[in-house]
């Protein structure tokens, strides 16, 4: 018998003579028996479970205090290792849940969130309490508990899919953050290796990680790569399997031999390809390497696609490059940044997307994904925006590389990647793609070579259809020294908005100030429209010793929301926002027009703001970077 007298006569304390439980369990196990045909990875059993490790963390969690838990059913996947459904059930839909939560054998949520509390000590948890004999009377109440975190309730009221739940969890912004912080302390001690004991230049860290993750994508290697003998063998199979796939992707030749030249030091990298070290010990570096980006790396690819992966390992590199990064002439966009560009732009799936400076393909990225949840499923559409409407120009060799290999990642948008300079591409541009929406950041200080930041911007919006918003990152000098390029911009384009984002947005890789400008293409500027400028200097990130600089306590989503509709209705804020009539003579900025208010200022203020003027003054004159 699955109950004791006890049990019976508790029922009946609570009101629940004559039902039977047995009604509530039927339900659900017929929903999982379905959910089993689509997701064959399900692991269901029902009181007790054969996975040592739930087993011993149920061992002490008896909703009556003594004894060992035992949730009506117990789901694990073979595929997905940290993550389990449990469900609780009861017959009375009045037994669902007390006030106090902490009536565990007497209601079904109250039990299964003391189950969940005890599972989630080493997994990640969907708790589902289910109440009622019939599925017209059934109540539901799903909880998603992170491991080593608190419970947080959801809002569907049913039994879902194992698929739907799963995605529940991949989605969850905690869980991202997460993730996200493993990931960077992992991409330290993947640095370190590299240059350590591979001694790769630095150029060639992040299009190793690429090769892999390609690599990867091909069941054939991830069988084969275990079974090679020698290292030089895993080389030229890690290569072979690079090159089949981008053939595979549809890139063309000339483009598969671009890309393949810079990943041509994989194969003659003497630490690489070699079986012992110095000493004539047997070493197995590339595998290793190999194993540990499929298992750290790879599934959170698979779990968080939507993120810029190759983008965030590169700017982890230059992270911890030290001295070498200003070398390299690379500033990465922040992808808070890049999304909130592709919100403010208000970019929908039938857009056409540019990026003349794209790099890793960042805002490419950000924007793929915008573009996609836009089409609601609709695999046509989703095809097409993939194929066609992500156009990326990168002039470094290694940064096109990347790019492509990030689109490869996502299942296209590769093939519209130019590997050239922009302004030599731009009748190519026009003529094959009418894009409709240009975000970009621009490699800086590039005088040496006689260009502007602005003139990037000026050659993106003469790509562009008509009435088409382009957002540009650029330094603040932009906006407040007068330049030719700001009369060109005005007398062609429509200044629209400015924003003065926090100053250490691109730490550690530069110290430049910069801030997001935003036109609309070949509509020259009246003068007698107000500008709207936004002072959007707190985005809720801080610097931390090892993970750079973070989103540490959840501020930027509450942020970002207040921006947007501060920006998107034009609102004018005291100390946020303002509007403003400018000519290209005027400074284009929220602090050369915002009122201070002189009561609110202490002498520490004041003396902090001129440290800043005097920082940025020099970085001014000094700084000399590029950018992804």
């Amino acid at each position: 018998m699955k109950r004791s007298i006890n049990d019976n006569v508790l029922r009946t304390m609570v009101g629940e003579s004559g039902m039977n439980e047995r009604k509530t369990e039927d339900i659900v196990r017929e929903v999982f028996k379905r959910n089993k045909i689509s997701f064959p990875t399900a692991i269901i059993e029902e009181q007790k479970t054969e996975n040592m490790i739930i087993k011993k963390l149920l061992q002490s969690a008896s909703k009556k205090g003594e004894g060992c838990g035992k949730p009506e059913f117990i789901v694990s996947f073979s595929d997905i290792k940290d993550f389990v459904i449990i469900v609780e059930c009861k017959p009375n839909p009045e037994c669902h849940e007390s006030k106090t939560l902490d009536k565990f054998d007497k209601y079904a949520v109250d039990g299964v969130l003391l189950y969940s509390q005890y599972v989630s000590k080493e997994f990640n948890v969907i708790a589902i309490a289910v109440s009622g004999e019939t599925e017209k009377e059934l109540k539901v109440t799903n909880f998603l508990q992170l491991s080593g975190e608190p419970y947080k309730r959801l809002e569907n009221e049913k039994i879902l899919s194992f698929e739907a739940y799963i995605k529940i969890l991949k989605k969850d912004p905690d869980k991202e953050r997460k993730d996200t912080f493993e990931l960077m302390k992992y991409s330290r001690k993947l640095h370190d290796e590299l240059r350590d004991i591979l001694q790769l230049a630095e150029k060639e860290k992040p299009l190793l990680v690429s090769a892999i993750l390609i690599a990867l994508e091909d069941e054939s290697f991830v069988v084969s790569y275990v079974k090679k003998k020698n290292a030089s063998e895993l080389a030229d199979l890690l290569c072979t399997t690079v090159q089949i796939n981008l053939k595979r992707a549809g890139l063309p030749e000339p483009k598969i031999k671009a890309v393949m030249h810079e990943y041509g030091f994989i194969k003659y990298n003497e630490v690489l390809t070699t079986d012992v070290d110095g000493k004539g010990k047997p070493v197995k570096f590339l595998y290793d390497l190999i194993k540990h980006i499929e298992d750290k790396v790879r599934p959170f690819l698979m779990d968080h696609e939507h993120i810029d992966i190759l983008g965030h390992f590169y700017g982890e590199f230059l992270r911890y490059s030290g001295g070498e990064k200003k070398g390299l002439g690379i500033v990465l966009t922040p992808r808070h940044i890049t999304e909130l560009f592709v919100d403010c732009a208000d970019v929908k799936k039938n857009d056409v997307i540019l990026d003349n400076c794209c790099g890793s393909a960042g805002f490419l990225v950000s924007a793929m994904n915008k573009m996609v949840e836009d089409a609601h499923g609709d695999a046509d559409l989703i095809e097409k925006i993939k194929h066609n409407r992500l156009i990326g120009i990168e002039q470094r060799p290694e940064m096109f590389a990347l790019a492509c290999a990030n689109m490869i990642l996502r299942d296209d948008g590769k093939t519209n990647i130019y590997l050239g300079d922009c302004f030599v591409l731009s009748e190519t541009v026009k003529k094959n793609h009418k894009c409709t929406v240009g975000l970009l950041n621009p490699p800086y200080s590039q005088k040496a070579e006689g260009l502007s930041e602005l003139d990037f911007v000026i050659n993106c919006l003469d790509c562009l259809e008509k009435n088409s918003i382009c957002m540009a990152i650029v330094p603040l000098s932009c906006a407040t020294a007068p330049s030719p390029q700001k009369k060109l911009l005005l007398d062609s384009h429509t200044l629209e908005a400015v924003m003065s984002v926090p100053n250490e947005v691109f730490n550690p890789q530069t110290s430049v100030v910069t801030c997001i400008m935003v036109f609309r293409a070949k509509v020259p500027h009246n003068l007698k429209k107000e500008v709207w400028f936004g002072y959007w200097k707190d985005d809720g990130f801080v610097k931390t010793k090892h993970l750079g600089r973070i989103d540490k306590f959840g501020k930027w989503p509450a942020i970002k929301k207040r921006w947007l509709e501060t920006y998107n209705n034009r609102k004018e804020i005291n100390g946020e926002s303002l509007l403003r009539e400018v000519t290209a003579d005027d400074e284009w900025c929220a602090e050369a027009y915002m009122k201070t208010d002189y009561s609110k200022i202490n002498k520490s203020d004041f003396v902090e703001e001129l440290k800043k003027y005097i920082i940025y003054k020099i970085n001014e004159k000094g700084e000399s970077y590029g950018k992804t």
